[in-house]
């Protein structure tokens, strides 16, 4: 067991008497959406935020904050209703929505408790060198496994468009038409755009980049709501009574749906790039980002089973014709946005490496932290070009979407958004307190208030994480069609 925290909460401000106002973070209660924390309660500047950073505004956060969750997962949310059925995806996208929302906000609040720079590092101080490892794992892994989702979304969409957009006679020629093939746009566009974002050093310079692709994404949910209604029938297959109601695919599809909403990876940076963060202004930002992800996935979710019923593809955009213009327009701006977003995920993996690459830095403290050292220019760039380069290169081979949601919301999602966070917050609550000294009210009070969420939480993302595997497997290895691709 890790040694209790000799300061175990953030500190605040000493009253008109002098003395230190106690600031704990409780939770109300299982329904509760919010913690109590006092308006203007904050993590201590040297631990987590460093003021000669960089700073967002709250707007610039909160475009960088839902571009992240608003990635890949929002065109394979028709695909999770699908597979949950129309009245158990309503149901658990609420529900998730909720969790959440409540563990991205756990994760700031256990770097203050812990006193951490960043998500690996609370780990570590709570479980470790291996607990720290697994997370390493993870938040590699989901961010990495993002990437590719990305760039196979580029190849599925942009060739599409151009060929719609582009005379005929110049994307059939002899001389030019290996130009419009699949993966040499995939190539071309993931070099020329997303590669040279990925290389930014700096987070909040892609706000505006997100905000691009936060438009980009309101006008894709629109033209698709729209535009599925106007489709040739034979695209379309009904519903079956399980699809309609609670489809045994459940765990599938609540692993797709996780992947949409998950963003716990980059939940630090994005806390550290705000200008004057309090955890009550983090909370602000977490609530309407993840109800403003929590409506665009409703829409998209609801309509695409409805109109495309037992035929919904991993990528709703992949039911519609190749010729359909108006979703070309839709495929034109999620291809952008994939490629705007694609940095994100990059930054992330980078920031994994860097403590791998730096874990032997004579700097680096008795936790392992690497957070305040930096790559070399050389390091930086190596990286990030075998990052893109590799993550790219999976996308040339399949266009399977479905199947890298499933397996990357139950895995990685789970570990990051489930179990970890909570498990953390069990561990620096027991740590801070003398339960064999408690009340018999005290002891109840902190079982029903901090044990049973919290390792109720984990439990739901242990089986989530083993079941929805297990499925997401088997049924793509007995899966011989190729009928994830774009329509003819």
């Amino acid at each position: 067991m890790a040694p209790k925290p000799s300061q175990p909460y953030a500190s605040v401000p000493q009253n008109e008497s002098g003395s230190r106002e106690s600031e704990e973070f409780e939770l109300q209660s299982i329904n509760s959406l919010d913690f109590e924390i006092p308006q203007e309660s904050h993590i201590e500047e040297d631990v987590v935020n460093e003021d000669t950073q960089p700073k967002s505004n709250m707007r610039m956060a909160f475009m960088n904050m839902a571009n992240s969750i608003l990635g890949a997962g929002i065109i394979g949310q028709p695909y999770a209703f699908k597979e949950t059925g129309v009245v158990g995806g309503i149901v658990v996208l609420i529900l998730l929505t909720w969790l959440i929302d409540w563990t991205l906000r756990l994760i700031v609040i256990n770097a203050s408790l812990a006193h951490t720079r960043s998500y690996q590092d609370t780990v570590m101080y709570c479980f470790g060198k291996y607990g720290r490892g697994l997370l390493l794992f993870a938040i590699s892994s989901f961010a990495y496994g993002g990437c590719m989702a990305f760039c196979v979304i580029i190849g599925d969409t942009i060739p599409h468009v151009l060929k719609a957009f582009i005379p005929h006679s110049i994307t059939h020629s002899a001389a030019l038409s290996w130009l419009f093939h699949r993966n040499t746009i995939t190539v071309l566009f993931t070099t020329c755009i997303s590669y040279p974002l990925s290389l930014n050093r700096d987070i909040s310079k892609l706000a505006k980049a997100s905000g691009f692709a936060l438009v980009g994404m309101l006008i894709i949910v629109i033209i698709t709501v729209i535009r599925g209604h106007f489709v040739d029938p034979s695209l379309k297959a009904k519903l079956t009574i399980q699809e309609w109601t609670l489809n045994i695919n459940v765990f599938q599809g609540i692993s797709v749906i996780s992947f949409a909403l998950v963003c716990h990876h980059n939940t630090l940076f994005i806390y550290q790039s705000l200008e004057r963060a309090t955890i009550a202004k983090f909370s602000k930002l977490t609530h309407v980002a993840c109800l403003v992800s929590m409506v665009c996935c409703f829409v998209m979710g609801v309509s695409g089973v409805l109109n495309f019923g037992g035929n919904t593809k991993g990528n709703i955009l992949n039911n519609f014709k190749s010729d359909d213009n108006w979703i070309n327009i839709a495929r034109f701006c999620f291809g952008l946005n994939m490629l705007t977003t694609f940095p994100l995920e990059i930054f992330v993996v980078r920031d994994v490496l860097k403590d791998i690459v730096l874990a032997g830095h004579s700097d680096v403290g008795s936790t392992g932290s690497t957070a305040h050292l930096e790559l070399s220019s050389k390091q930086h760039f190596f990286i990030t070009t075998v990052l893109v380069v590799t993550s790219m290169s999976v996308s040339l081979f399949t266009c399977n979407l479905g199947i890298i949601l499933e397996l990357i919301g139950s895995t990685s999602a789970s570990l990051m958004a489930y179990i970890i966070p909570p498990m953390c917050y069990l561990k620096l609550k027991w740590d801070s307190i003398d339960y064999k000294t408690m009340n018999k009210s005290e002891k109840r009070s902190f079982i029903l208030q901090t044990v049973l969420p919290t390792v109720g939480c984990a439990i739901f993302g242990f089986l989530v994480m083993v079941i929805s595997s297990y499925m997401s497997i088997y049924n793509s290895l007995h899966d011989k069609s190729n009928g994830h691709c774009v329509a003819d």
